[in-house]
């Protein structure tokens, strides 16, 4: 489970970060606190269900696989002394597929600079930036107000305004959303425009 996720104790804004790095400061909040902790994912805005008994390792150790971890203290420790990571080239998550093609594509493909797969990347590339980007910005524009909805939905669906608010989200009326959700707990506020409208959002009063 990979991305940025967010931790709220009630109203409050506890860490945002790695799901590693917010599970632990969920875990150490819920001992000064009686306030409910809810972990979101930042990508989707819905919560993430975390089982926090047990020590701070057991707590990592539940964590779905490549949960995006930072390197931590608890990673350091964990690393064999005198032990470098092997040399050579990064992992990129290529998946291998078997692609048909006839034999002149083949050719062609294989008297490119740096090969066939090279080749073919680069292809998909141009063809997603000539032909994807109208679609790809709906698509991610559609994503983020379905993340700040379902959040908002989750931590202030009971609140004033929240009918007026989701309908400005889905206009993508910035102004009005922000009106709406002006009387809102700051934390919260400022979460559901960052989900909204990306990392540089800010308030408009």
């Amino acid at each position: 489970m990979t991305g940025t996720f967010t931790a709220f104790a009630g109203e409050r804004r506890l860490a945002s970060g790695p799901l590693a790095d917010v599970a632990l400061a969920a875990k150490r909040a819920k001992q000064h606190t009686s306030q409910p902790i809810v972990v979101f994912s930042d990508a989707t805005g819905g919560a993430v269900d975390l089982d926090l008994r047990g020590s701070e390792d057991e707590v990592l150790a539940r964590l779905p696989t490549g949960a995006g971890a930072s390197f931590t203290q608890s990673n350091a420790q964990d690393e064999p002394r005198g032990r470098s990571r092997p040399r050579g080239r990064p992992r990129l998550g290529v998946v291998a597929r078997e692609v048909t093609l006839l034999p002149q594509h083949w050719q062609w493909l294989n008297a490119q600079p740096g090969g066939a797969s090279v080749a073919l990347r680069r292809l998909v590339d141009e063809v997603r930036g000539a032909d994807g980007d109208i679609h790809g910005n709906k698509e991610r524009r559609r994503a983020t107000r379905d993340a700040a909805y379902r959040f908002m939905s989750a931590i202030s669906g009971h609140r004033i305004n929240f009918e007026e608010a989701s309908r400005a989200l889905f206009a993508n009326d910035r102004r009005r959303l922000a009106s709406a959700i002006g009387g809102w707990p700051s934390d919260i506020r400022d979460h559901v425009v960052k989900l909204a409208f990306g990392d540089d959002a800010e308030l408009i009063p």
